[in-house]
C-alpha cells in the first residue's frame, strides 16, 4: 500500500520525532524511504552548497536511524521550500505516501500546525500522514515527542459519503486487510447544515445513513477479522470527531479525505479535513481527491 514514503525533515528534535513512527507504515508494505530536507534557498546555488555541506551530517544521522528501522533509505537536499519540493519529488519519484510532523525548528508549546506541513497537505497529490508531535519538558530542557505507536490498532474513519471519502476509504479497507484491530466508522450530522428546518427529518437522515455505513462494515469484514462501530452523532464535524478522538485516547489513526463537499469554497477558509489536522491530538492520514 505504501511501498515507497517520503519523510519530510527540518533536522530538528520536532522530526527526529516524527521519524519515531515511520516503523509503523512497515506492517502497511512501507520498503522505501526518501529522507527530503528543504534548504529553502532556491537560486542561491552557492549558498545552498555551503548549507548542505553543513546539513549533510545531521540528514546521514536521520538516514541510519531509518534504516535501523528495516527501511531501505536514501536522502535528498533540495534547494527550494519544502511546500513545491516535497511535493515536487513525490510526482517524480511516484511515491505512495508522503509523513510530514506537526511542528518546524522552533518548539513553541501548544504550536498548531505550520504553514510548511499545511502547505504541503493542500499541495499534495498523494495521501499524506500528518504526525502529532507532543513538546515535554525533562531536566530543565525540552523534548519533542511523537504521538503515535501502532497505526493499527483502531483506525477513526470520518466520512461524507463524498468521492473523496469513498477513495479514503479504500485506504482503510487496505489497513484492515495488514491487521487493523478496530474500526469506527463515523459520519456526523451536521448541525449547521441541517439547523431548525430540517431537524424533522433527522431519524430519516440517520437511518439512510446507518444502512451506507452497514455497507462500508460489511466491505470491511468480507476484507479480513475485525472489530467494527458505526457512530453517527448530531453535531459540529470538527468538535464530534475531536470529541470521540479524546474518549479513544492513544494509539487512534483518522483516516479522512482531504476535500470533501465544498472543497474549492472551502480549502483556504478551511474545511473540516484541515481544521481535524490542525486540532486532532493523534496522527491523521488525508487522502486527496483525484485532480
Amino acid at each position: 500500500m505504501f511501498s515507497k514514503v517520503i519523510v519530510a525533515t527540518d533536522l530538528s528534535a520536532a522530526s527526529e520525532g516524527v521519524l519515531h513512527c515511520a516503523k509503523g507504515l512497515i506492517p502497511l508494505g512501507a520498503k522505501h524511504a526518501i529522507l527530503v530536507h528543504a534548504i529553502g534557498v532556491p537560486h542561491l546555488e552557492t549558498m545552498a552548497h555551503g548549507m548542505a555541506h553543513f546539513l549533510e551530517p545531521h540528514l546521514v544521522k536521520q538516514k541510519a536511524f531509518l534504516e535501523d528501522q528495516g527501511f531501505e533509505t536514501e536522502t535528498v537536499l533540495a534547494p527550494g521550500p519544502a511546500v513545491i519540493e516535497v511535493n515536487r519529488i513525490a510526482q517524480d519519484r511516484q511515491v505512495s505516501l508522503i509523513v510530514v510532523g506537526t511542528h518546524g525548528a522552533t518548539l513553541a508549546r501548544e504550536m498548531l500546525i505550520g504553514g510548511t506541513a499545511m502547505g504541503i497537505v493542500h499541495q499534495a497529490s498523494v495521501p499524506v500522514l500528518v504526525i502529532r508531535l507532543k513538546i515535554t519538558e525533562e531536566e530543565g530542557g525540552v523534548r519533542c515527542v511523537s504521538a503515535c505507536q501502532d497505526l493499527r490498532r483502531h483506525i477513526l474513519f470520518c466520512t461524507d459519503f463524498s468521492k473523496t471519502a469513498e477513495r479514503a476509504f479504500q485506504y482503510v479497507e487496505r489497513i484492515v486487510q495488514s491487521g487493523a484491530g478496530f474500526v469506527t466508522l463515523l459520519h456526523v450530522q451536521d448541525k449547521t447544515r441541517i439547523g431548525r428546518h430540517l431537524e424533522h427529518r433527522l431519524e430519516e437522515f440517520n437511518q439512510t445513513d446507518q444502512e451506507r455505513l452497514e455497507r462500508l462494515k460489511a466491505r470491511l469484514e468480507e476484507a479480513a477479522e475485525v472489530n467494527v462501530r458505526i457512530q453517527i452523532p448530531y453535531g459540529h464535524p470538527v468538535e464530534e470527531i475531536l470529541r470521540i478522538t479524546e474518549e479513544e485516547q492513544d494509539d487512534t489513526l483518522i483516516v479522512m479525505g482531504s476535500q470533501g463537499r465544498g472543497f474549492l469554497a472551502q480549502v483556504f477558509l478551511g474545511s473540516v479535513s484541515h481544521q481535524v489536522v490542525r486540532r486532532a491530538p493523534v496522527p491523521v492520514l488525508l487522502v486527496p481527491a483525484l485532480r
